[in-house]
């Protein structure tokens, strides 16, 4: 069994196992991390090595920590890290380059589309008839997006919406409410197999499925970073929001993972306070006193044009893992109309959660 995981923030951890009796065995670690002493990998095997199978990463967390030479130092490179890649290797995860993704970036579309499309195309990627998929949105008007448990009389004011020309819609996934404004915002989705994710806690999978576009924000200057549970930061403030939604499978497949993300390239302040309420406790786990202080537009980090940098982005992870151009087919935008219509345009579904 093999399993690969890059530890956020750090390098990449291979595990090579082989299971007898419910236990581990033959367990190779390896990777482009940096390890002192020499037979602290060594160690690290040895502590692997019997292991039962069905251990859970902090289990095995543990036994690496009691096993390791005193001074060992690591560099790029965590125990909880090394458990997690073996955890992969049992569930036999698949790797971001096992895939022929696709990419749909199309013309401005409501938000109550947006929704549909991502639930839909989400449940193809389940059954098998879609590619892994990157999606990156436009936006045609401005919009509030609340997460799927939240409040709705709790999170929007509904007359500075009015006087804001913003649509309110609910999204499938959980979080917080997301403030859109077109020209301002940056969104996109990834539409993946569960197996990417496999062996992973929840909270690891976001770190995870974020790598890519914390990259792309390096190389264009930016030191970003994952800040749990859902958030991209940087030294001056966060300048993205992820959630996500599992989807299970049909007819024998594991299912898929929908995870999107709206990134803050440059967001008028005044305006979203208008629109949502947003709570002093909320302000308070954030470590701020102002809205204003908590969005950190791209445009000032990167001096770039908004499309430029949705351009790099996609450049980046194409680079990183290859991207075929698609389109949303005839089959999947007549269904995601009808669930824009149906449900994600409706009272019931946007006011769910009062």
């Amino acid at each position: 069994m093999h399993g690969e995981y890059k530890i956020p923030g750090g390098k990449l951890v291979v595990a090579d196992l082989e299971t007898e009796g419910g236990r581990l065995r033959n367990v190779r670690i390896a990777g482009d991390f940096f390890l002192e002493p020499d037979d602290a990998l060594e160690a690290i095997n040895a502590a692997l090595e019997g292991a039962p199978a069905d251990a859970a990463a902090a289990d095995l967390t543990a036994r690496i920590d009691a096993a390791l030479p005193p001074g060992t130092a690591m560099l790029g490179l965590t125990t909880s890290g090394v458990a997690t890649a073996v955890r992969r290797a049992l569930a036999q995860a698949t790797d971001w380059r096992d895939y022929d993704w696709q990419l749909i970036h199309e013309a401005p579309q409501p938000p109550a589309l947006h929704m549909a499309l991502d639930e839909v195309i989400t449940a193809e990627v389940a059954a098998g008839r879609r590619p892994p998929t990157l999606r990156v949105w436009e936006w045609d008007s401005n919009a509030v997006i609340i997460g799927s448990f939240q409040s709705l009389r709790n999170e929007v004011d509904e007359a500075g919406a009015l006087r804001n020309d913003v649509t309110v819609v609910r999204r499938i996934s959980g979080g917080g409410a997301m403030f859109v404004e077109p020209e301002n915002t940056i969104t996109y989705s990834l539409s993946v197999p569960d197996s990417l994710v496999a062996g992973l806690s929840f909270q690891d999978s976001y770190a995870y499925l974020d790598d890519w576009v914390l990259a792309a924000l390096g190389d264009m200057g930016i030191k970003a970073w994952y800040q749990p549970l859902n958030d991209i930061a940087t030294d001056q403030g966060k300048i993205a929001g992820a959630a996500q939604k599992r989807m299970v499978g049909t007819a024998g497949r594991s299912g898929a993972v929908l995870h999107h993300v709206t990134m803050s390239y440059d967001i008028d302040a005044d305006k979203m306070t208008d629109v949502l309420r947003i709570g002093r406790e909320k302000l308070s786990d954030k470590g701020t006193s102002s809205a204003k202080k908590r969005v950190d537009p791209l445009r000032r980090q990167t001096g770039l044009p908004r499309a430029e940098v949705i351009d790099r982005m996609i450049g980046s992870f194409r680079t990183r893992y290859g991207l075929s151009a698609g389109q949303v087919t005839d089959e999947e935008m007549a269904r995601a109309q009808e669930l824009a219509r149906t449900k994600f345009s409706t009272e019931e579904w946007t006011a769910r959660v009062p």
